[in-house]
């Protein structure tokens, strides 16, 4: 069943049922026969719907970010930056689409050579909550613009956001057959990923998630794109302006109600700083995140996106200080409705479980780090490699020090964020594959070599 309800009071808003297994085998059908009329449209065509579909999700953005924020709470202001990136992402591909699908010309020894770009057929989006229609969007955008269709499957708790990206499509001119929402199970996507006619399967979502359609996708040797967990490091190294760090980084914690892959979850900080660093961010996190309603652009702490998650990251904390950790601030549960007061641990050890997992929630970790070498290690001290961020003074060392971290994307004096044009991605256990960007759109190509 795919329910709404409303994360701020625990109100029961509507429920949709499943599609039916024979519902979902005619969905299937239809992108795959979508296919072969898709992606003969000219690529200038395809890309002409990304661009109307930019300016129909801007005419939208109120009524999109007001959706988001009944299904999982998000903040209304956030939800209308959430729809900025979506326009920006059809834009992108809307307007460079063509030229990233030209051919591409090989000088060889003897002779010549083109790599033409082509799609690979009907593809399968399995879509998380916390990021209703931007993460659908990195997904979407790129591929319909290479001529793939796609078979949408959102998130349990998002069915009014899924609803609406599809009239987006559908009014910006995506036929019928090369965009369909189906209010799946997670029960079904396995035979989903294994029908033949499902060339290639792109989730975002977590890591036993991707645990699972990867073993999937490996049996019936499909392509697979896995945006998972992550639990990124942010070193701070100096400051000429303390106060502003720590806002910038509680700010890129906070955001979303911490519940974003790519956020900062762990600051590790030089001793020398360490201790006034933390002052700062402990005084910044209790004073300035207070609950309140998510609709109301004053609020500064929304609810998480469900009872069962508030009460999941709550007990996360719980355990940390239980085993030795130091609760600075916030880690209590307010009712009703999903709330957490915004929290800093600090002293957690290799030995706790929150070294080591993902805290998904307004949650932040301070470790402090002697040496460099200390912070780099910490930093990469973990299961996870998604994205990574360095503050600091001196560009040179910033840069050192970056190109020490295991992650698929460091942010120098700067945290986490998404912008259309940058590839977005990481490794170890957050993930494979690339999006966004000229790499976003090579995912699920066919690069056909042709000898001239």
């Amino acid at each position: 069943m795919y329910t709404v309800t409303d994360p701020a009071t625990g109100e029961l808003i509507e429920e949709v049922p499943n599609a039916s297994d024979e519902e979902v085998l005619a969905a299937i059908d239809r992108v795959h026969r979508g296919f072969s009329s898709w992606r003969r449209r000219p690529v200038a065509e395809r890309a002409k719907i990304a661009l109307r579909a930019a300016e129909l999700f801007a005419e939208r953005a109120d009524e999109l970010a007001a959706i988001m924020t009944l299904e999982m709470g998000k903040r209304i202001n956030e939800g209308r930056g959430e729809i900025g990136i979506v326009v920006d992402i059809f834009e992108y591909y809307g307007t460079n689409g063509p030229a990233l699908l030209a051919d591409e010309p090989l000088a060889l020894k003897t002779g010549k050579a083109v790599i033409a770009k082509e799609p690979i057929g009907a593809l399968l989006g399995v879509m998380p909550w916390n990021f209703p229609c931007y993460q659908v969007a990195r997904f979407v955008a790129p591929n319909l613009v290479l001529g793939n269709t796609i078979l949408l499957k959102h998130a349990s708790i998002c069915p009014r956001a899924a609803a609406a990206i599809e009239r987006v499509l559908r009014d910006a001119g995506v036929p019928d057959d090369a965009y369909v929402n189906v209010f799946a199970s997670s029960k079904q996507i396995p035979s989903v990923v294994a029908d033949p006619r499902i060339k290639g399967v792109s989730l975002t979502g977590s890591e036993r998630a991707g645990i699972s359609v990867a073993a999937d996708a490996g049996r019936n040797l499909k392509r697979a794109v896995l945006e998972l967990g992550g639990s990124d490091p942010l070193i701070v190294l100096d400051s000429d302006d303390m106060a502003e760090t720590v806002k910038a980084t509680a700010t890129a914690r906070m955001r979303n109600c911490g519940q974003s892959c790519n956020a900062p979850k762990r600051m590790i900080v030089m001793s020398d700083i360490y201790d006034e660093f933390v002052d700062g961010l402990t005084k910044r996190v209790a004073e300035y995140y207070r609950p309140g309603d998510p609709a109301d652009p004053a609020t500064t702490l929304p609810p998480l996106a469900s009872v069962a998650a508030a009460d999941e990251v709550a007990g996360q904390v719980e355990k940390a200080v239980s085993q030795g950790a130091t609760l600075r601030t916030g880690g209590k549960r307010i009712g009703p409705g999903a709330y957490l007061e915004a929290t800093v641990l600090t002293d957690v050890t290799p030995g706790m479980d929150a070294y080591h997992e993902e805290i998904f929630g307004p949650v932040v970790m301070v470790f402090r780090a002697e040496t460099e070498d200390e912070a780099v290690a910490i930093a990469n001290d973990s299961p996870f490699g998604l994205g990574a961020a360095v503050f600091g003074t001196d560009p040179e060392r910033n840069r050192s020090v970056a190109d020490r971290i295991e992650a698929g994307m460091v942010y120098i004096n700067k945290s986490g964020g998404s912008v259309a044009d940058l590839p977005f991605g990481g490794i170890k256990r957050s993930g494979m594959g690339r999006e966004l960007g000229a790499l976003g759109i090579e995912e699920f190509m066919n690069k056909k070599s042709i000898r001239l």
